[in-house]
Protein backbone atom coordinates (compact mmCIF):
# COMPACT_ATOMS: atom_id res chain seq x y z
CA UNK A 1 0.00 0.00 0.00
CA UNK A 2 1.43 3.95 -1.01
CA UNK A 3 2.68 5.57 1.77
CA UNK A 4 1.96 8.99 0.11
CA UNK A 5 -0.50 10.64 3.23
CA UNK A 6 1.49 12.16 6.41
CA UNK A 7 2.20 9.65 8.76
CA UNK A 8 3.21 9.86 12.04
CA UNK A 9 6.42 8.06 10.50
CA UNK A 10 7.05 10.55 7.88
CA UNK A 11 8.04 13.63 8.87
CA UNK A 12 7.99 17.47 7.00
CA UNK A 13 8.63 20.73 7.78
CA UNK A 14 9.78 22.14 11.23
CA UNK A 15 9.21 18.26 12.99
CA UNK A 16 11.96 17.45 9.72
CA UNK A 17 14.56 19.53 10.01
CA UNK A 18 14.47 19.90 14.04
CA UNK A 19 17.55 17.79 14.37
CA UNK A 20 19.61 19.44 11.72
CA UNK A 21 22.86 20.61 12.62
CA UNK A 22 21.90 24.49 11.66
CA UNK A 23 18.42 25.48 12.56
CA UNK A 24 16.18 27.11 10.75
CA UNK A 25 15.01 30.16 11.07
CA UNK A 26 11.07 30.34 10.09
CA UNK A 27 9.91 33.20 12.44
CA UNK A 28 10.40 35.52 9.25
CA UNK A 29 8.24 37.31 6.91
CA UNK A 30 8.57 35.88 4.00
CA UNK A 31 10.04 37.40 1.05
CA UNK A 32 6.74 38.57 -1.67
CA UNK A 33 7.50 36.79 -4.55
CA UNK A 34 8.49 38.54 -8.07
CA UNK A 35 5.92 39.06 -11.17
CA UNK A 36 8.59 36.24 -12.70
CA UNK A 37 7.51 33.79 -10.56
CA UNK A 38 4.58 31.83 -12.04
CA UNK A 39 3.08 28.49 -11.01
CA UNK A 40 0.14 27.43 -12.67
CA UNK A 41 -2.06 25.10 -10.46
CA UNK A 42 -1.50 21.41 -11.33
CA UNK A 43 -5.47 20.84 -13.22
CA UNK A 44 -6.88 18.91 -16.33
CA UNK A 45 -7.60 15.74 -17.81
CA UNK A 46 -4.16 14.65 -18.51
CA UNK A 47 -2.61 16.03 -14.99
CA UNK A 48 -5.69 13.45 -13.44
CA UNK A 49 -5.14 10.57 -15.30
CA UNK A 50 -1.29 10.41 -15.02
CA UNK A 51 -1.94 10.61 -11.33
CA UNK A 52 -4.11 7.83 -11.54
CA UNK A 53 -1.99 5.29 -13.40
CA UNK A 54 0.96 6.53 -10.70
CA UNK A 55 -1.62 5.36 -7.74
CA UNK A 56 -2.42 2.03 -9.36
CA UNK A 57 1.18 1.47 -10.12
CA UNK A 58 1.75 2.57 -6.05
CA UNK A 59 4.43 4.80 -8.13
CA UNK A 60 5.84 7.74 -7.35
CA UNK A 61 7.59 11.40 -8.10
CA UNK A 62 9.48 13.35 -7.38
CA UNK A 63 7.33 16.20 -9.02
CA UNK A 64 4.39 15.66 -6.37
CA UNK A 65 7.04 14.96 -3.35
CA UNK A 66 8.94 17.92 -3.89
CA UNK A 67 5.91 19.96 -4.83
CA UNK A 68 8.07 21.28 -8.21
CA UNK A 69 6.19 24.10 -9.85
CA UNK A 70 6.24 22.58 -13.06
CA UNK A 71 4.37 19.83 -12.35
CA UNK A 72 1.54 21.07 -14.49
CA UNK A 73 3.26 21.92 -17.51
CA UNK A 74 5.31 18.67 -17.31
CA UNK A 75 2.04 16.08 -16.29
CA UNK A 76 0.28 18.12 -18.76
CA UNK A 77 2.67 17.33 -21.81
CA UNK A 78 2.39 13.55 -20.66
CA UNK A 79 5.88 13.60 -18.63
CA UNK A 80 7.15 12.99 -15.19
CA UNK A 81 10.09 12.17 -13.26
CA UNK A 82 10.04 9.15 -11.63
CA UNK A 83 11.04 8.52 -7.64
CA UNK A 84 11.59 5.70 -6.80
CA UNK A 85 12.72 3.25 -3.70
CA UNK A 86 10.05 4.57 -1.73
CA UNK A 87 8.51 8.38 -0.38
CA UNK A 88 10.76 8.40 2.32
CA UNK A 89 14.22 10.00 2.71
CA UNK A 90 16.87 9.17 5.70
CA UNK A 91 18.01 12.21 5.47
CA UNK A 92 16.69 16.04 6.64
CA UNK A 93 17.73 18.81 3.61
CA UNK A 94 15.79 21.50 4.88
CA UNK A 95 15.20 22.72 1.27
CA UNK A 96 13.31 19.27 0.30
CA UNK A 97 9.85 18.74 0.94
CA UNK A 98 10.25 15.04 0.94
CA UNK A 99 9.31 12.87 3.97
CA UNK A 100 12.10 12.25 6.47
CA UNK A 101 11.74 8.73 8.15
CA UNK A 102 12.59 5.21 8.15
CA UNK A 103 11.89 3.84 4.81
CA UNK A 104 9.96 0.33 3.88
CA UNK A 105 12.12 -2.28 2.45
CA UNK A 106 12.73 -1.78 -0.96
CA UNK A 107 9.61 -2.95 -3.89
CA UNK A 108 11.23 -5.71 -5.71
CA UNK A 109 8.37 -5.51 -8.25
CA UNK A 110 9.00 -1.40 -8.59
CA UNK A 111 10.82 -2.25 -12.13
CA UNK A 112 8.10 -3.94 -13.40
CA UNK A 113 5.38 -1.45 -12.05
CA UNK A 114 7.96 1.55 -13.51
CA UNK A 115 8.53 -0.26 -16.97
CA UNK A 116 4.86 -1.22 -17.23
CA UNK A 117 3.95 3.36 -16.43
CA UNK A 118 6.10 4.33 -18.72
CA UNK A 119 4.27 2.10 -21.60
CA UNK A 120 1.22 3.06 -20.53
CA UNK A 121 2.46 6.25 -20.80
CA UNK A 122 4.05 6.21 -24.48
CA UNK A 123 7.34 7.55 -23.19
CA UNK A 124 10.61 8.25 -25.53
CA UNK A 125 12.28 9.49 -22.39
CA UNK A 126 12.19 9.09 -18.53
CA UNK A 127 13.79 10.16 -15.51
CA UNK A 128 14.37 8.22 -12.84
CA UNK A 129 15.70 9.35 -9.46
CA UNK A 130 15.66 8.04 -5.45
CA UNK A 131 15.01 9.15 -2.35
CA UNK A 132 19.03 8.77 -0.41
CA UNK A 133 18.85 5.09 1.68
CA UNK A 134 21.17 5.18 3.46
CA UNK A 135 20.32 2.04 5.00
CA UNK A 136 20.97 0.17 1.67
CA UNK A 137 24.71 -1.14 1.27
CA UNK A 138 25.19 0.45 -2.38
CA UNK A 139 22.74 3.35 -1.50
CA UNK A 140 19.93 1.92 -4.05
CA UNK A 141 22.60 2.12 -6.81
CA UNK A 142 21.68 -1.77 -8.29
CA UNK A 143 17.83 -0.98 -7.47
CA UNK A 144 17.89 1.91 -9.82
CA UNK A 145 19.80 -0.11 -12.75
CA UNK A 146 16.68 -2.52 -12.47
CA UNK A 147 14.34 0.52 -12.76
CA UNK A 148 16.63 1.38 -15.53
CA UNK A 149 16.71 -2.44 -16.88
CA UNK A 150 12.89 -2.90 -17.16
CA UNK A 151 12.10 0.56 -18.97
CA UNK A 152 14.34 -0.60 -21.77
CA UNK A 153 13.08 -4.14 -21.74
CA UNK A 154 9.50 -2.43 -21.97
CA UNK A 155 10.01 -0.08 -24.55
CA UNK A 156 13.12 -0.46 -26.53
CA UNK A 157 14.64 2.99 -27.83
CA UNK A 158 13.68 4.71 -25.11
CA UNK A 159 16.35 7.15 -22.99
CA UNK A 160 16.62 7.29 -19.54
CA UNK A 161 18.35 9.71 -17.37
CA UNK A 162 19.18 9.30 -13.63
CA UNK A 163 19.31 11.74 -11.03
CA UNK A 164 20.87 10.29 -8.49
CA UNK A 165 22.38 10.48 -4.79
CA UNK A 166 25.87 10.97 -3.60
CA UNK A 167 25.65 7.94 -2.01
CA UNK A 168 27.49 8.94 0.85
CA UNK A 169 31.31 7.57 0.66
CA UNK A 170 29.93 4.70 -1.51
CA UNK A 171 30.73 6.01 -4.88
CA UNK A 172 32.95 3.17 -6.07
CA UNK A 173 30.64 0.49 -5.29
CA UNK A 174 27.81 2.89 -6.32
CA UNK A 175 28.97 3.46 -9.73
CA UNK A 176 29.61 -0.06 -10.25
CA UNK A 177 26.43 -1.44 -9.93
CA UNK A 178 24.67 1.67 -11.96
CA UNK A 179 27.10 0.52 -14.78
CA UNK A 180 25.38 -2.82 -15.25
CA UNK A 181 23.27 -0.86 -16.94
CA UNK A 182 24.35 2.91 -17.41
CA UNK A 183 21.71 5.53 -18.24
CA UNK A 184 21.52 7.63 -21.09
CA UNK A 185 22.71 10.92 -18.71
CA UNK A 186 23.78 10.25 -15.43
CA UNK A 187 22.55 13.68 -13.53
CA UNK A 188 23.60 13.81 -9.39
CA UNK A 189 23.19 17.27 -8.38
CA UNK A 190 25.15 19.46 -6.52
CA UNK A 191 22.41 21.41 -5.72
CA UNK A 192 24.04 24.38 -3.48
CA UNK A 193 27.18 26.47 -3.29
CA UNK A 194 29.76 24.37 -1.12
CA UNK A 195 29.37 27.38 1.66
CA UNK A 196 25.67 26.78 2.39
CA UNK A 197 26.27 23.12 2.22
CA UNK A 198 26.14 22.20 6.35
CA UNK A 199 23.00 24.46 6.20
CA UNK A 200 21.29 23.07 3.07
CA UNK A 201 22.83 19.55 2.54
CA UNK A 202 23.61 18.07 6.14
CA UNK A 203 25.17 14.52 5.64
CA UNK A 204 26.33 15.66 1.82
CA UNK A 205 29.80 16.61 0.91
CA UNK A 206 30.57 18.79 -1.69
CA UNK A 207 33.80 17.78 -2.65
CA UNK A 208 32.57 14.08 -2.67
CA UNK A 209 29.59 15.11 -4.87
CA UNK A 210 31.83 16.39 -7.52
CA UNK A 211 34.34 13.48 -7.35
CA UNK A 212 30.98 10.86 -8.04
CA UNK A 213 30.13 12.95 -11.13
CA UNK A 214 33.78 12.98 -12.32
CA UNK A 215 34.45 9.13 -11.34
CA UNK A 216 31.24 8.32 -13.17
CA UNK A 217 32.53 10.29 -16.44
CA UNK A 218 35.89 8.66 -16.20
CA UNK A 219 34.34 5.29 -15.57
CA UNK A 220 31.77 5.45 -18.89
CA UNK A 221 32.69 8.21 -20.83
CA UNK A 222 30.25 8.08 -23.49
CA UNK A 223 27.35 8.80 -21.02
CA UNK A 224 27.49 12.61 -20.61
CA UNK A 225 27.21 13.80 -16.60
CA UNK A 226 24.65 16.70 -15.75
CA UNK A 227 24.30 18.82 -12.54
CA UNK A 228 22.33 21.32 -10.75
CA UNK A 229 21.82 24.35 -8.96
CA UNK A 230 19.54 25.85 -6.58
CA UNK A 231 19.98 30.21 -6.56
CA UNK A 232 18.60 32.24 -3.53
CA UNK A 233 19.55 30.39 -0.77
CA UNK A 234 22.21 32.96 0.69
CA UNK A 235 24.77 32.43 -2.14
CA UNK A 236 26.37 35.10 -4.61
CA UNK A 237 26.35 35.29 -8.01
CA UNK A 238 30.34 34.66 -7.59
CA UNK A 239 30.04 31.59 -5.82
CA UNK A 240 27.68 30.20 -8.19
CA UNK A 241 30.53 31.05 -11.00
CA UNK A 242 32.89 29.56 -8.99
CA UNK A 243 30.71 26.07 -8.97
CA UNK A 244 30.40 26.34 -12.51
CA UNK A 245 34.11 26.08 -12.97
CA UNK A 246 34.63 23.17 -10.44
CA UNK A 247 32.03 21.66 -12.40
CA UNK A 248 33.49 21.76 -16.29
CA UNK A 249 36.85 20.69 -14.08
CA UNK A 250 35.00 17.36 -12.68
CA UNK A 251 33.94 16.92 -16.79
CA UNK A 252 30.38 18.35 -16.36
CA UNK A 253 28.37 18.64 -19.68
CA UNK A 254 24.87 19.50 -18.74
CA UNK A 255 23.61 22.05 -16.59
CA UNK A 256 20.64 22.89 -14.54
CA UNK A 257 20.29 26.11 -12.77
CA UNK A 258 16.88 27.30 -11.04
CA UNK A 259 14.91 29.65 -8.33
CA UNK A 260 14.33 28.05 -4.94
CA UNK A 261 11.07 27.72 -3.56
CA UNK A 262 10.45 27.52 -0.17
CA UNK A 263 7.86 24.26 0.09
CA UNK A 264 6.00 24.82 3.26
CA UNK A 265 7.05 26.51 6.74
CA UNK A 266 9.46 24.94 8.50
CA UNK A 267 11.94 24.73 5.19
CA UNK A 268 14.83 26.81 4.55
CA UNK A 269 13.33 30.23 3.64
CA UNK A 270 14.11 32.02 0.33
CA UNK A 271 16.98 34.80 1.08
CA UNK A 272 16.45 36.26 -2.27
CA UNK A 273 14.72 36.18 -5.77
CA UNK A 274 17.63 36.37 -8.56
CA UNK A 275 16.18 38.15 -11.76
CA UNK A 276 15.81 36.83 -15.28
CA UNK A 277 18.82 39.01 -16.26
CA UNK A 278 20.60 37.22 -13.49
CA UNK A 279 19.66 33.84 -14.59
CA UNK A 280 20.94 35.00 -18.21
CA UNK A 281 23.95 35.97 -17.03
CA UNK A 282 24.60 32.60 -15.66
CA UNK A 283 23.18 30.98 -19.00
CA UNK A 284 26.05 33.26 -21.34
CA UNK A 285 28.78 32.36 -18.41
CA UNK A 286 27.97 28.48 -18.58
CA UNK A 287 28.31 28.45 -22.17
CA UNK A 288 31.68 30.27 -22.24
CA UNK A 289 33.09 27.55 -19.79
CA UNK A 290 31.70 24.79 -22.40
CA UNK A 291 28.38 23.63 -20.68
CA UNK A 292 27.31 21.92 -24.01
CA UNK A 293 23.77 22.54 -22.77
CA UNK A 294 22.17 24.53 -20.10
CA UNK A 295 19.01 25.79 -18.70
CA UNK A 296 18.84 28.60 -16.30
CA UNK A 297 15.78 30.02 -15.31
CA UNK A 298 13.47 30.79 -12.07
CA UNK A 299 11.31 27.79 -12.27
CA UNK A 300 13.96 25.47 -13.67
CA UNK A 301 14.15 22.16 -11.77
CA UNK A 302 16.65 19.45 -12.07
CA UNK A 303 15.03 17.28 -14.64
CA UNK A 304 13.18 20.35 -16.41
CA UNK A 305 13.40 19.75 -20.15
CA UNK A 306 15.84 16.61 -19.86
CA UNK A 307 14.54 15.44 -23.25
CA UNK A 308 15.59 18.38 -24.43
CA UNK A 309 18.82 18.95 -23.34
CA UNK A 310 19.83 15.16 -23.90
CA UNK A 311 18.48 16.02 -27.16
CA UNK A 312 20.97 18.83 -27.62
CA UNK A 313 24.34 16.84 -26.66
CA UNK A 314 22.91 14.05 -29.25
CA UNK A 315 22.55 16.33 -32.03
CA UNK A 316 26.11 17.98 -31.14
CA UNK A 317 27.85 14.69 -31.30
Amino acid sequence: MSQRADSPAKQRGKEKTARIPIKVDSNRVPLRKPDWIRVRVPVGGEVERLKQILRKQKLHTVCEEAACPNLGECFGHGTATFLVMGDICTRRCPFCDVAHGKPLPLDRDEPAHLAETVKAMGLRFVVITSVDRDDLRDGGADHIAACVRAARDAVPGIHVETLVPDFRGRGALAIKRLLADPPDVSNPALDAVPRLYRAARPGADYAGSLKLLEAFGNACPEVPTKSGLMVGLGETLEEVEEVLVDLRAHGVRMLTIGQYLQPRAGNLMVERYVTPEEFDHLATRARELGFEAVASGPLVRSSYHAEQQAAAITDNA
